[in-house]
């Protein structure tokens, strides 16, 4: 069985991800392949309720805790429903993965961004993407999106500038390191031109 193709997107909040996500997949159903849609966390059922947790807590988690949050739902979803995706042969697009966590707590919340991705590579038996593409944008851009949308704000959404560009200069860093993985594409063009350089992409891939 051939095994299928993994696709990670990522970037900060506001960054056009599930908008990416969703024309992708469209153009990849038009093809004739067969897609899976996911995200983390809230890919399962169980990681429905560490979405809840980690994003919506009342009060204070600490770093580690929410670091482990994170790295627990990945166990599960990788192991339940990513994997056998894959095993099937499927395209599995999937908002963040484990650079979320390494730029998200690793940077935004100042812990050892290498033992961050320690915890999660063992979390997933060591899957890695395909394909990873960063969707960057500044974070002042980043916030006028969010609040042209009158919303709730998560409690990662809801911190302070400094640490979204923390979390920025991480993943910019990430890419830069691994460039033959990530394909980092400025999200302040337009939608279409967006879609298409990660059309060309997935494309080659396939």
């Amino acid at each position: 069985m051939t095994r299928g193709l993994f696709v990670t997107l990522e970037g900060g909040d506001g960054s056009g991800k599930t908008t990416q996500a969703e024309l992708l997949e469209a153009w990849l159903r038009e093809r004739g392949r067969s897609v899976v849609r996911t995200r983390e966390p809230g890919g399962t059922d169980v990681g429905v309720e560490v979405r809840e947790i980690v994003l919506h807590h009342r009060g204070d988690i600490a770093p580690r805790a929410e670091a482990l949050l994170y790295a627990a739902d990945r166990a599960h979803h990788v192991a339940t429903l990513v994997r056998p995706a894959l095993e099937r042969g499927d395209v599995v697009l999937q908002d963040r993965y484990i650079d979320s966590s390494v730029a998200y707590q690793g940077a935004g919340r100042v812990l050892d961004p290498d033992e961050v991705r320690r915890v999660s590579e063992w979390a997933t038996g060591g899957l890695s993407p395909d394909l990873t593409v960063l969707l960057d944008l500044d974070e002042e851009s980043a916030r006028a999106r969010l609040d042209s949308a009158p919303r709730r704000f998560d409690r990662l959404e809801a911190e302070a500038s400094e640490f979204h560009a923390r979390v920025r200069a991480a993943y910019l860093d990430l890419a830069a390191a691994e460039p033959e993985r990530f394909l980092v594409v400025d999200a302040s063009r337009p939608v279409d031109e967006v879609a298409a350089a990660i059309r060309d992409r997935v494309g080659a891939l396939l």
